[in-house]
């Protein structure tokens, strides 16, 4: 009998773990001409997809270069728009977040949407969520590329006012 509890222990756990929908559903692959949200967000028809570990500018986020402040999420924005232009963009999810936005690794051909925004300095690694672009955003700090030509509050600090 002392055993009865720690089985309905585990067929609940299983039952939690199976039903996740994080865990349990298989990567989703969206596929199509995207619309810009912002600097790390894009739709692809009615689907909402925030690229994977990264984090843009907020949209009326201010950074300052030489003395002078500008919209840096408007920025981000724009650069991210210049790199999709109107080519199909293929994404694969790998989460789904609160939001819920499909959490993905975009792609135009081999070109990594969230890696190019971090290489060109309009967006930073999410360490909170990947380790996956560190290694760009240290080139794009070095080479003093996009927000790191100036200063910045990152935009999960912002984000917390």
């Amino acid at each position: 009998m002392k055993l009865l509890p720690a089985i309905l222990l585990c067929l609940v756990c299983v039952k939690l773990v199976v039903t996740s929908p994080t865990l349990a559903q298989s990567p989703e692959l969206v596929v199509g001409k995207a619309r810009v949200v912002d600097g790390d967000t894009i739709d692809i028809g009615p689907k909402r997809i925030r690229l994977w570990g990264i984090d843009a500018p907020e949209g009326k986020q201010q950074c300052e270069v030489g003395g002078k402040q500008y919209l840096c999420g408007i920025e981000a924005t724009n650069r991210l728009v210049t790199f999709i232009k109107t080519q199909d963009v293929e994404c694969l999810s790998k989460t789904v977040d609160r939001y819920k936005r499909i959490v993905a690794i975009c792609r135009i051909g081999k070109l990594d949407l969230g890696a190019e925004m971090v290489r060109a300095g309009w967006a930073l690694a999410f360490v909170r969520y990947s380790s996956d672009y560190v290694a760009q955003e240290s080139e794009a700090r070095m080479a003093k590329r996009g927000l790191w030509a100036g200063t910045f509050q990152p935009p999960w600090e912002v984000r917390q006012r």
